[in-house]
């Protein structure tokens, strides 16, 4: 899943391609796609991008035209515009000729170029989307890469918050204190500090207000040169892992988590705790697989069992995610009506059959036979038992019979 490191280079990915380019026209979506429409229309626009935390922003501006005078068309757009796109679990830009459009390419920019060439949102699982003028979602907290004094300030000032009640591992990824952070990140950060992943948050967090508050001191009246370097190889904490471990995905830049590519190698070596082999791993409190090492902690779940690995299956590319819940049970009722339909339509083969045989065992030369052996046998039964019945009642009954 796309977590803040992935989503930054998205945005870098976006301004490199699209640098110097003019788009034009109106903005397309997909047929399929459940999202809003974007109602953007302009005869020559760029687009630029921003990302923060697990957000990315396109701006589409339109260029003015050198001639004052010249009117805006109607129904074409002369102010900026926002759109503000989450990932969910499978999104990402392209930017591809017109021909090679990618198959779940749900949100589409075309350039004023021939041949022309369009930046498309691709998203096979369609869990992610967008929102046309759109501003940052006011519920996340600041971005743990670019954002990070405040980030580190929004965190200690809030402990006091039920959120911190909570396993560490599982407070982490709460976007409203860790904007960014996602399950890989989560266990990188704690592996590498030697946290148990279910202990209280706010256990961990609060020797750093205290570390903080004397660093405020400190600041505030002279120090030593000895005092700087003692300062500058200090350990890092939790918070200042969750700034620079996503930095070191960044630096890999397309090495890592690119899906333009597909090439993972380098993310995957890069990887110190997740997936990693030898490493433990067991479902917290929201179904989240957690990876870690030695004891999980007091807080874990009980009767808790690392998930089993699934085999990776290749399926049709013929998603639809977008009602996924009404169209499992449809699937459902229609599997069983077709499995009823396969089970009536094999009992009416098996009938002819069976008809077919006997009528075969009854015919020869264009005469039927005989009725065979065992119906006969059967009939020779029904007949001697009624013959003795008639000669118990008329009291003709042999000592043979009687005994």
């Amino acid at each position: 899943m796309p977590e803040g490191p992935e989503l930054h280079l998205a945005s870098l990915f976006v301004n490199r391609m699209c640098e110097g380019v003019v788009f034009t026209g109106s903005v397309k979506k997909s047929q399929v796609s459940k999202r809003p429409d974007v109602p953007f229309t302009s005869e020559a626009y760029r687009i630029t991008a921003q990302s923060r935390g697990k957000e990315v922003r396109l701006t589409l501006t339109p260029i003015k035209s050198d001639d004052v005078k010249q009117s805006v068309k109607a129904g074409h757009s002369d102010q900026p515009m926002d759109i503000i796109f989450h990932f969910g679990m499978s999104g990402f830009f392209r930017f591809t000729t017109e021909d090679e459009l990618p198959k779940h390419a749900h949100l589409q920019f075309y350039s004023n170029e021939k041949p022309c060439r369009v930046l498309s949102f691709v998203d096979a699982r369609r869990f992610g989307g967008w929102q046309p003028n759109g501003t940052w979602q006011p519920d996340r907290g600041p971005c743990i890469m670019f954002e990070y004094e405040t980030f580190r300030e929004n965190v200690l000032t809030h402990l006091s918050d039920r959120a911190f009640d909570r396993p560490i591992c599982e407070t982490l990824l709460n976007q409203k204190y860790f904007n960014g952070i996602g399950n890989y990140l989560r266990a990188e950060i704690l592996f590498r500090l030697n946290i148990q992943p279910f202990v209280k948050a706010r256990t961990v967090l609060e020797g750093l207000l205290c570390k903080d508050k004397k660093a405020e001191e400190t600041t505030k009246t002279e120090i030593s040169d000895q005092a700087v370097k003692n300062a500058a190889v200090e350990p890092l904490d939790l918070l200042s892992l969750c700034h620079t471990v996503p930095l070191e995905v960044v630096k890999q830049g397309g090495k890592g988590y690119d899906p333009e590519k597909a090439d993972y190698s380098a993310f995957e070596a890069w990887l110190q705790c997740y997936c990693v082999d030898g490493m433990k791993s067991i479902r917290d409190h929201n179904s989240r697989t957690i990876w870690f090492k030695g004891d999980p902690g007091p807080m874990a779940p009980k009767n808790s069992k690392s998930p089993k690995a699934k085999k990776r299956v290749k399926k049709e590319d013929n998603h639809d995610y977008a009602t996924q819940k009404k169209v499992g049970e449809g699937v459902t009722k229609a599997r069983t009506v077709k499995q009823e339909t396969l089970t009536e339509k094999v009992k009416k083969e098996k009938v002819p059959e069976k008809q077919t045989g006997s009528k075969r065992q009854r015919i020869q030369n264009g005469k039927e036979m005989s009725m065979p052996q065992q119906n006969k046998r059967s009939s020779a039964r029904r007949k001697s038992s009624s013959t003795e019945m008639v000669l118990q009642k008329s009291g003709h009954v042999t000592r043979q019979s009687s005994k």
